[in-house]
């Protein structure tokens, strides 16, 4: 476990790039169950089980990044595309018996709690980016699924390799609920986790595209808002809807849909029950 911050934003990519990505206890279960009858599955199989997990998602298309030839043409943009790609034999010979987040942190439920707090606004997060997509026709709705699914995949990393800086920068933000995510970040760590984010995302060779409709530098453009009005909506309904930033949401979430607000927000009720 990482106890103190790194110095910078290369040190944190060098430490996140080199250390192991875990999976949910659920995924590894489910990876044993399906390697046994691994001649009865196909990639569509195993997409459905690791779309479910962000941290396996984000683990398979690392390793395609990986394991795809520097020369290759395109990339793999979905989980059922990485499958593809890679087989199922193979798959199941990367991913066998791997290190699970019980495995890290069955000591400590409070990061454990914290890792399921980030997990519950993902999926949320995730929902709202594929209702949003599919409302706008987008052909490319399956990644800005993944990409809602993925955004905050440094942060559960910091849950489960280094608890302590989260705790930290959790208490500070529950002490001052004023306090920007990104500040109490820079604070504690020396750098903002999207920074990290990105850095790791080209290190890791991910699809372009999932690098672009994640960096908020783009964020004139449709997809990108996309994906980042369904994580600030996860975000700002995490407890409850009363949060005073949710009128604003759902004015750029209407304008994005092009619909009225009364109807947006009945759009994203709807997606959310």
């Amino acid at each position: 476990m990482l106890l103190h911050a790194l110095p910078d934003l290369a040190a944190w990519t060098a430490y996140f790039r080199d250390a192991e990505v875990p999976v949910l206890p659920g995924t590894a279960r489910a990876i044993e169950a399906l390697h046994s009858i691994e001649d009865e599955v196909d990639a569509h199989t195993i997409a459905q089980m690791v779309s479910g997990d962000p941290l396996m998602t984000l683990k398979l298309l690392v390793h395609i990044g990986k394991v795809r030839p520097q020369r290759f043409e395109g990339s793999a943009e979905t989980v059922t595309a990485a499958l593809v790609f890679l087989g199922i034999s193979p798959f199941f010979r990367a991913f066998a018996q791997p290190l699970t987040t019980e495995d890290l942190l069955w000591d400590q439920p409070e990061a454990r709690a914290g890792l399921e707090s980030v997990l519950r606004r993902t999926y949320r997060a995730a929902t709202f980016s594929l209702g949003f997509a599919v409302h706008r026709m987008d052909t490319d709705a399956p990644v800005l699924h993944a990409a809602a699914l993925l955004h905050d995949f440094v942060e559960l990393l910091l849950w489960c390799h280094a608890p302590a800086l989260a705790l930290e920068i959790q208490r500070r933000q529950r002490e001052n609920p004023a306090l920007r995510s990104a500040a109490a970040q820079r604070d504690v760590l020396n750098v903002p986790l999207a920074d990290v984010e990105q850095a790791l995302m080209r290190a890791w060779r991910l699809p372009e595209i999932l690098i672009r409709v994640t960096d908020d530098r783009h964020a004139d453009q449709p997809q990108v808002r996309n994906v980042a009005l369904a994580i600030r909506l996860a975000r700002h309904t995490q407890d409850d809807w009363d949060n005073a930033a949710i009128p604003d949401d759902i004015t750029e979430i209407a304008e994005l849909l092009n619909l009225s607000e009364a109807a947006a927000y009945n759009k994203v009720v709807e997606l959310d029950s």
